[in-house]
């Protein structure tokens, strides 16, 4: 398909990229040419700019070249921070809803593998657009999408009628699902969870599926989860690729101060020792698989990698069960970087164990992983290439 029908330039380069580059499926161009991202941003908004390597305000009263130019870019864009009590155009401490980069929303749709007629749970409105796509795809009364935030989901309810598309906007908790629809063939989610809901299993016909962005607490690093429901209330899939979503704002972490693990800034008693592992293998590019893996094997485990100081980097382990600690530091030149460990656990010990195992497992990436969810005391449970070998993240 070609989009000479675009009127802008740059979205219609944008979605020969995103068609070349087999992110968004053919048939899927059509909802492309139709539901105009622009559409459903804010005037105010905060795209991901990769110069700063940071949000950077965008006024559309402003600078409208600007504007159209980011609104038809394969970036992220922040359109709400701090759920809300944010004002002014400076960044807020944190970003609470956004429009994903078109890549990533097509290459959800693609994994969804939804089709016209299909009832189809949307969970994190956002500003619209992917319901928008989903009502341009399926049929508007088709589709139901779940937002937590009142003022957000008005929002995005204006630009969609605006846009003439008539998805069922609800107000609620996305964990919850929306039972007033179901049973649905399919249940989208543009928000990174930590556990999959039991309520979209239910809600959902044997043989549907769910898309949706999962990940451990270890690192914001998420992949998305292509579960097909089962008639007996469970749900199993693999990951499709890795993504970084904002989560659920009922899953999100609440981790206790550096200062409740480490009182005196000091070893304070810390068992030490030496690691030689590479700073490389703890300071990967976005979407790199260790991370996804390490969060997997160390379980209730929160990563923080510490900027780099005077040629020394640290990388710090909380415990999320109790107050375990460790510390490593590396330091330019180096073969071996120093460790400390405190607490009921050693957690540098099942880090390092845990890069072993991804090591001689090949270093999959997240294609090879997989996960089954419920219900009852099974829980989530996650694998390895074969769903019979799997153990609780």
């Amino acid at each position: 398909m070609t989009f000479e029908g675009i009127a802008r330039s740059g979205r219609a380069a944008l979605g020969r990229v995103l068609l070349d580059a087999g992110v968004m499926a053919a048939d899927w161009a059509p909802t492309f040419a139709a539901v105009d991202r622009a559409a459903f941003l804010p005037e105010l908004m905060w795209p991901f700019d990769t110069r700063a390597q940071g949000a950077v305000a965008i006024d559309k009263a402003e600078d409208p070249n600007a504007w159209y130019a980011a609104a038809d870019s394969d970036v992220p864009i922040v359109t709400q921070w701090d759920d809300g009590e944010h004002t002014g155009s400076a960044p807020g401490r944190m970003s609470t809803s956004s429009s994903s980069m078109p890549s990533v929303v097509y290459g959800l749709l693609r994994d969804l593998a939804v089709d016209e007629g299909m009832a189809v749970l949307d969970v994190g409105t956002g500003t619209g657009e992917t319901a928008g796509a989903l009502a341009h795809r399926c049929g508007g009364r088709k589709v139901t999408t779940v937002e937590v935030d009142p003022a957000v989901s008005r929002h995005a309810r204006q630009r969609l009628v605006a846009a003439g598309l008539r998805p069922e906007v609800v107000v609620g908790d996305g964990a919850k699902g929306c039972a007033g629809g179901a049973p649905y063939d399919r249940v989208l989610a543009t928000v990174g969870v930590r556990e999959i809901p039991g309520a979209w299993i239910e809600q959902v016909r044997p043989g549907g599926v769910i898309v949706a962005p999962w990940g451990t607490h270890y690192t914001h690093a998420d992949a998305v989860a292509g579960l097909v429901v089962r008639g007996d209330g469970t749900a199993s899939g693999r990951f499709t690729g890795p993504v970084e979503f904002m989560k659920l704002r009922g899953q999100r972490l609440s981790l206790p101060p550096h200062h409740a693990y480490v009182p005196d800034e000091g070893e304070g008693g810390a068992d030490t020792s030496t690691t030689g592992i590479p700073e490389g293998e703890f300071t990967t590019p976005p979407y790199a698989a260790l991370p996804f893996a390490l969060g997997l094997r160390v379980r209730h485990c929160v990563q923080v990698v510490a900027a780099p100081h005077d040629g020394a980097r640290s990388v710090w382990l909380y415990g999320l069960t109790d107050r375990s600690w460790a510390c490593v530091v590396f330091r330019e030149g180096e073969a071996e970087a120093r460790v400390w460990q405190a607490g009921e656990r050693r957690l540098w010990d099942e880090a390092e164990a845990a890069y072993g195992w991804w090591v001689g497992h090949g270093r999959p990436d997240h294609t090879r992983f997989g996960l089954t969810v419920g219900p009852g005391p099974a829980g989530q449970r996650v694998w390895l290439d074969d769903p019979a070998d799997s153990w609780s993240p």
